[in-house]
């Protein structure tokens, strides 16, 4: 597949694979035109934020870059799981980044306006908890004039924060883009209402993607909280009563909806957490179709897509979107897949 390397949201492709694993081309502006009377699409509202700090390891004074990429705990603003590199910026590709110096607990980090204190490490001498010494509102402001969105080598140019807000963007919330939300624009939502197809939101704190070390991949996703409002638990519970079915529109949405379902197949509303993979094991119990983005065999996002279909038609899905040039990384085109029928 080719890597989308600019925030080019006009246009894009869109490969549908149904519950038999049929394939079908379309372009992505046909999504208006999917789904049935009584289904509900279910997106992820949450803003981006500018979560790469750039700043100074003040023990050392060596330079480094911290990327925020997990909330401590759900409701507590100022509490940070964090990758850090040494000197550096998104231009070098993050597995070729330089190691940061040394970090342990009480270690103070000035990043821009904000000092920030180590908490302690996370058995990885990258992976750090950390507490940012200021008021909500004055870490907000800080976030605002000194972070950068997170990203990657594959695009060069500085990306803007609108740059990395989908549409519905909303509580700012996430440390990496819901990008799937990118598919959708305000055209399509009005669409599918017309078309009596509900759509609502939650909240899903997305979480970084790539840490370049294969030993910090693995345990990616970290725990993401999520606060689902009743107005969705009603929508949700409503088309499954009504015989509709529930489309997520990313990853992010079928990890916070399945986290929330009962054992009786009902989301309970609220905030939760994420926790651990879904993968081809998972039995799914919300969500019947995902909207996602071009993900490669032994991302996390890929073993997502396991629960949904079996490994053939994810690998001949992967072969037929290489072969025809689709578009992968967070700008990239977009990938429909139903759920296997249960056994």
């Amino acid at each position: 597949m080719i890597a989308a390397d600019q925030p080019d949201r006009s246009g894009g492709r869109l490969l549908e694979v149904d519950v038999d694993g049929r394939m079908q081309h379309r372009e992505r502006s046909e999504l208006a035109t999917l789904f049935l009377p009584g289904d509900v699409v279910v997106a992820n509202d949450a803003a981006t934020l500018p979560a790469s700090l750039s700043g100074r390891h003040l023990a050392s004074g060596r330079d480094l870059e911290v990327r925020l990429a997990a909330f401590v705990e759900p409701g507590d603003a100022r509490r940070f799981v964090a990758i850090a590199f040494g000197p550096g910026d998104h231009r070098t590709p993050t597995e070729d980044r330089a190691a940061p110096p040394l970090l342990g607990p009480g270690d103070q980090l000035r990043l821009g306006p904000l000092l920030a204190v180590v908490e302690d490490t996370i058995g990885h001498p990258r992976l750090v908890r950390l507490r940012f010494e200021a008021t909500r509102a004055d870490l907000l402001s800080g976030l605002a004039h000194h972070g950068r969105a997170i990203q990657y080598a594959h695009v060069p140019t500085p990306l803007k924060l609108w740059d990395v807000w989908t549409n519905l963007a909303a509580r700012p919330f996430a440390f990496e883009s819901p990008s799937a939300g990118f598919a959708l624009d305000w055209r399509t939502v009005v669409e599918w209402k017309r078309r009596g197809i509900d759509v609502v939101a939650l909240s899903h704190a997305a979480g970084i993607s790539s840490t370049g070390d294969p030993e910090l991949d693995d345990r990616l996703p970290l725990d993401e909280p999520y606060v689902i409002p009743e107005t969705t638990v009603r929508a949700i519970a409503a088309a499954k009563a009504n015989g509709g079915r529930v489309i997520a529109i990313g990853t992010t949405v079928v990890r916070a909806l399945e986290a929330a379902a009962n054992e009786r197949g009902a989301v309970l509303g609220g905030w939760g957490v994420a926790s651990g993979r879904l993968g081809m094991e998972s039995q799914l119990r919300i969500v019947d179709l995902v909207l996602t983005g071009m993900h490669e065999p032994g991302e996390s996002h890929f073993e997502l897509l396991r629960a949904f279909t079996d490994d053939p038609i994810l690998h001949r899905a992967h072969r037929t979107a290489t072969k025809r040039h689709y578009r992968n990384h967070e700008f990239g085109d977009s990938l429909l897949i139903e759920r296997r029928k249960a056994a």
